[in-house]
């Protein structure tokens, strides 16, 4: 995995793009990733990591979750070797729409480290995010889970507390903001009150020119960096 600086953008568009659209956004993303020289996380579902990571060089191509299973028995499970081996170096983990428990994810972010894949994990409340920086993932993405798809962003309040409480803990983990992230004045903003990256997913998929949006999001990244 390669170093990581901030601030950094994820791209996270979960199921609502697959196939040619997906591979003609992120070949975008990885263009802007050239042209801006920042770091752009994609997230893409399992059957598409292969394809995006051929497609792809400047991307991190970000697997939606894994599991802590080790290679040998098992069915139906996120196998952490294959995520990597199809050209994945990121995963997010305990996302609001696949929650694990506090002892999973504790073991999956160490066979994550043990890969070099680098670990996004998710928490909403405060309390919750005090409790991952203490597993040391690499980002922690703190949006409220009544907040996710909204179009609503989390309160300065919210986002500068969360920043404190998880740099207290571990001053070396990154922390992202998500959650009803729409347009890229809501990247200005997350940024300039302290964020180290930002996350979108609605905001492009749904936006009339997704490839619009996204560029406009990526820009204003790059401007605070």
């Amino acid at each position: 995995m390669k170093n990581v600086h901030s601030p950094f953008f994820m791209f996270n568009p979960k199921s609502y793009f697959h196939g040619k659209k997906l591979y003609d956004l992120a070949e975008y993303a990885d263009h802007l990733a050239e042209t801006y020289d920042i770091d752009i996380f994609v997230t893409v579902p399992f059957t598409e990591i292969k394809a995006v990571a051929d497609l792809t060089q400047h991307i991190i191509v970000t697997a939606q979750h894994m599991d802590d299973v080790k290679p040998g028995k098992g069915m139906g499970t996120v196998l952490p070797e294959s995520v990597y081996q199809a050209g994945a170096r990121a995963c997010v983990l305990n996302h609001a729409e696949h929650p694990i428990h506090y002892s999973v994810l504790e073991k999956t972010i160490v066979r994550a480290k043990e890969l070099g894949i680098f670990t996004i994990a998710c928490a909403s409340s405060y309390d919750e995010a005090k409790a991952i920086a203490m597993l040391g993932p690499e980002t922690i993405l703190c949006e409220p889970t009544e907040l996710i798809g909204t179009g609503t962003v989390s309160s300065g309040k919210y986002i500068k507390e969360t920043i404190e409480a998880i740099k207290n803990i571990n001053h070396d983990i990154y922390v992202m903001q998500g959650a009803g992230i729409s347009t890229h004045a809501d990247i200005t903003r997350n940024l300039q009150l302290g964020s180290d990256a930002n996350g979108a997913t609605s905001g492009i998929t749904e936006a009339n020119e997704p490839f619009e949006a996204l560029k406009k999001m990526v820009d204003a990244t790059a401007k605070v960096y």
